[in-house]
């Protein structure tokens, strides 16, 4: 392998292989990963699904609570640019419904005659942005009272897209923050039971083991029977948050503590000590920027076992619950036979914890590739 890679340094050009050597980690970390592709990819899908989390009030063309009469269980509307052959703007038509007396199923049926066109940054709803800015103007929505529904309607007749975008807030976000506090638990205890072994260790192993070894969906009923009902949102988010934060870091904590049990008897360690740095000097500046890269492999692949287990909880009715809008809320309403048979619409939130997931997974393979910028 060590002469693959002085082969493949000695055929590149001299100022290309001087501006390597000259480089420090970062920047050639930062260059194999721009190498790939799936993972940039990955980064850019990810920008922009949380850019669109950001700034949901203005991307999305309603409010998640907005109602429409006469749209309930409506299908995703089609959007038209050509009308008697001619190229137009983009528009919907305008739809009416009618009830099949055989079946008592609700059809909705285009109405040709009503043209209802769709206009870029145009007025809708108030809102503030960013909790800032007071505005009403929104990507993109209708006039009148017929809404464009490009992922149709839920029973009530509210968008399926718009309370989809609202509801990334709290799916994306719930993995960056139930990450951040179980990398700090995971980092802290494991650090310590790796730099000092003896007794803590083992009392630190024996809680993670016994962690580990608790069932999950009766732990789960159990404390969702625990939440109190008059709880608002952002509480019961937070709970939920913590919890799964509390139970996350017990892996973190057992690869930091490998990672220390090899490292800690090493020479510059030693020196350290014996130069009078005290255990957090010599762990914060000298042993966790040794494995720094493994550490922010490990980020990326977690959030989204944060996300999914967010979706998979409310989802089954133990997280998050109405009036709160995540992904997993949504995909409450398809928990039925005759939803997936008459309504698959229902499930295009599905789509998109999918779609994160392989993002942040493709994110994190390039990372791992790039962590070790030396390697061919």
């Amino acid at each position: 392998m060590t002469t693959e890679i002085l082969t493949k340094r000695t055929e590149m050009p001299v100022e290309e292989r001087e501006r390597y050597y000259q480089a420090g980690q970062w920047q050639l970390v930062w260059w194999k990963f721009r190498k790939h592709l799936l993972a940039t990819i990955g980064l850019g899908v990810l920008i922009l699904l949380y850019l669109v989390a950001l700034l949901a009030e203005f991307v999305a063309p309603y409010g998640a609570a907005t109602r429409f009469e006469g749209y309930g269980d409506a299908p995703p509307t089609s959007v038209h640019i050509m009308a008697n052959g001619e190229l137009t703007g983009p528009f919907v038509y305008g739809t009416t419904r009618k009830l099949d007396m055989k079946t008592f199923k609700t059809n909705y049926v285009r109405d040709t005659s009503k043209r209802i066109p769709i206009r870029l940054f145009s007025r809708g709803e108030p809102y503030q942005l960013l909790g800032i800015l007071s505005t009403d103007i929104h990507l993109f929505t209708t006039t009148g009272n017929t809404p464009v529904l490009l992922f149709g309607a839920d029973r009530l007749g509210r968008d399926i897209l718009s309370r989809t975008i609202y509801g990334s807030r709290i799916s994306l976000s719930i993995g960056f923050v139930g990450v951040a506090i179980s990398f700090v638990l995971g980092l802290v205890i494991g650090g310590i039971s790796g730099y000092f072994g003896g007794l803590a260790d083992l009392i630190i192993q024996r809680i993670i083991e016994f962690i580990l070894a608790l069932p999950a969906i009766p732990l789960w009923m159990a404390l969702s029977a625990a939440l109190p009902r008059e709880w608002s949102v952002i509480k019961t988010y937070f709970f939920i948050t913590i919890i799964l934060s509390l139970i996350a870091w017990t892996t973190l904590a057992r690869e930091v503590r490998g990672k220390l049990l090899a490292l800690r008897e090493e020479d510059f360690v030693v020196a350290a000590r014996l130069a009078g740095a005290n255990w957090p000097r010599i762990m914060r500046v000298h042993l966790f920027p040794s494995f720094t890269s493994h550490l922010i492999v490990t980020i990326t692949l977690a959030i989204p076992g944060m996300i999914l287990a967010e979706t998979a909880l409310s989802f089954i009715g133990l997280g998050l619950q109405a009036p709160a809008v995540s992904w997993g809320v949504l995909l409450q309403d398809a928990q039925n036979i005759a939803t997936v048979a008459q309504r698959p619409w229902q499930l295009i939130p599905a789509i998109f914890v999918i779609v994160t997931v392989l993002m942040f997974n493709f994110l994190g393979d390039g990372l791992r590739d790039a962590a070790d910028p030396y390697s061919v």
